[in-house]
């Protein structure tokens, strides 16, 4: 027996629309008005690795690994693993450092445009 964890580049959230049609934990979505420098509280299922230092791309999901573009640039505070039911979650919180309101292309592979040497 092993232990499943899954390392994720990005932190992927649902649509805010389906936290108000009530099938997902308002963590679960993006917010519906991202702030720069604000903070914001995130849940996912499954045990769940992120990148802790530096930014990563917020995106949207709409599952099965249908992803969106970047919607902002974030930097992970926190992540924590639970487990409920016999069901592991990852929450923690996330700092938006810069919202993205173009298509533009923000990242080269895991980082910024611009960072890399």
């Amino acid at each position: 027996m092993g232990i499943k964890v899954e390392f994720n580049p990005d932190l992927a959230l649902r649509n805010i629309s389906e936290f108000k049609n009530g099938n997902r934990k308002i963590e679960e979505c993006i917010p519906e008005s991202l702030e720069e420098g604000k903070t914001y509280p995130f849940l996912k299922c499954d045990q769940r690795n992120y990148w802790l230092y530096g930014a990563i791309p917020l995106i949207e999901t709409k599952g099965n690994e249908i992803l969106s573009r970047p919607k902002a640039k974030i930097i992970l505070l926190e992540a924590t693993h639970f487990a409920v039911d016999n069901v592991t979650y990852t929450k923690g919180f996330y700092k938006v450092i810069e919202v993205f309101k173009d298509d533009d292309i923000h990242f080269e592979c895991f980082d910024p445009v611009g960072t890399r040497k």
